[in-house]
């Protein structure tokens, strides 16, 4: 071994540590996307967006309903707050709803479809019975319920139908039957068919839209073939075609369509031209909230089915474009919920209220702007009325309890730690003793069954 000159043996020098290399630098934009990418991708995005667009929605229309709703209050002889009051109350109710729903779990949401089920068809019955059934704007669709309260049950009708289908639909599919066409029809079909019937016996055919739109997406998630999707939509057509046929008031509002003039020939378009009219007024910014001027009688019902329209008078384009984000990112919430569960209950009853919620918004909207016939369908969860809001959000709670209920998810929420980390009666920095964690179930999380998402 060789030796220094003073004797000793060479000294050992330590190997240099590699250098790390240096993180790639990311464009601006292209981090920002990957970033917004990661965030979108992790497991309780939807159910922050589904939490966050409905309760935004709901505040936001309770503010515009105050504010659409004085004139036609004032004019009545009642507190400019009177319509505001009666929806805060049904907001307050259906949020109690929405906990309620969010917290029950599944098992709990099949057993009560064929009871809701049976009430609703029960209630609409009754509409029909004299001296029970009220008759709104020339629809039969009514119960009163003392003093100014009224309920319209063809608005519990959607949810028995979601919850309802659904249950039929697992059922079947656990037990393999979906494949054929008879099973997949019977009974839902002609369940639905008698929904639509009751609901047609008081004119409301906006509502009977909405029922056919929950069916066609109940039919497309149990993977409906085309022939037979093509053969109830065709038979769908051919009634509503009659149905507008034979009706004076239906016709009109279709041939109000592209109409600029309030008075396009024989056909009276004031609603659907004034509407525009609160539009194009707007501008970018708006008017500034409860500067509306459309909603000074010039407007029919400017706190219900045309609420759209005062919105984007007073708040502009800007207001309108983040209602339409807000109702986008709750149907995308809906759909990622369906389609990354492996329960087909889930499946089913989270596809029928996306559908439900988005067909009846993109209707209601289309109306206001023109583009579709006024079909009296108000905009979920934003316009004035108690019997649309509390089913809605009874729904939005269970799209919440599915949220919550998927795997990744499940564990997300047990790995978050909570907000106090001591516990009562610990000391403080004096006390010699180090403070205590609460129980944050991070072994139950780690056992958690992955769902997939990155």
């Amino acid at each position: 071994m060789p030796t220094s000159r003073t004797g000793r043996p060479p000294s050992v020098r330590a190997p240099k540590r590699p250098v790390p290399p240096r993180p790639r630098r990311e464009n601006g934009v292209l981090g920002l996307y990957t970033r917004a990418r990661r965030g979108w991708d992790r497991p309780l995005t939807a159910y922050y967006l589904i939490m966050g667009g409905s309760a935004l929605i709901t505040v936001l229309g309770l503010v515009m309903v105050y504010s659409a709703s004085q004139i036609t209050a004032l004019q009545m002889s009642l507190p400019g707050s009177y319509f505001f009051r009666k929806q805060l109350l049904a907001a307050v109710i259906g949020a109690g709803l929405l906990f309620a729903a969010s917290r029950m779990p599944v098992r709990l949401h099949r057993a009560l479809a064929y009871p809701i089920l049976a009430g609703a068809v029960l209630l609409m019955v009754l509409v029909q019975v004299p001296g029970i059934g009220v008759s709104v704007n020339g629809n039969q669709n009514w119960i009163a319920l003392g003093g100014s309260f009224q309920i319209q049950p063809s608005e519990f009708g959607k949810l028995a139908l979601v919850l309802w289908g659904a249950d039929l639909l697992a059922r079947k599919q656990d037990r393999r039957l979906l494949h054929q066409w008879k099973h997949m029809l019977v009974p839902l079909v002609p369940a639905a068919f008698m929904l639509l019937g009751l609901i047609m016996l008081g004119g409301d055919m906006g509502t009977a839209i909405i029922l056919t739109a929950i069916l066609f997406g109940l039919l497309w998630l149990a993977g409906a073939p085309t022939r037979l999707f093509a053969g109830v939509l065709s038979v769908a057509a051919v009634l509503g075609l009659i149905l507008i046929k034979t009706s004076a008031n239906r016709m009109a509002r279709l041939q109000c369509l592209g109409a600029t003039e309030p008075q396009s020939g024989p056909v009276d378009c004031w609603q659907a031209v004034h509407g525009i009219y609160a539009l194009a007024s707007g501008g970018i910014f708006g008017s500034g909230l409860g500067a509306s001027v459309e909603k000074w009688g010039q407007l029919p019902e400017a706190h219900t089915d045309f609420i759209f329209a005062v919105t984007g008078e007073e708040l502009g384009l800007v207001g309108t474009l983040s209602v339409l984000a807000l109702f986008a990112a709750l149907g995308y919430a809906g759909i990622r919920v369906a389609g990354r569960t492996e329960d087909p209950f889930v499946r089913y009853a989270a596809g029928g209220v996306t559908t439900w919620i988005t067909a009846q918004a993109v209707i209601n909207i289309g109306a206001v702007l023109g583009l579709l016939p006024i079909a009296g369908v108000p905009l979920p969860l934003f316009s004035y009325g108690g019997s649309a809001l509390l089913p809605t959000m009874f729904a939005i709670g269970l799209l919440i309890a599915f949220a919550r209920d998927e795997p990744a998810a499940r564990a997300a929420l047990a790995m978050r730690q909570p907000r106090f980390g001591r516990k009562r009666g610990t000391g403080g920095t004096g006390s010699g003793r180090s403070p205590r964690r609460w129980n944050t179930m991070r072994r139950r999380a780690s056992a958690a069954r992955s769902s997939g998402e990155r």
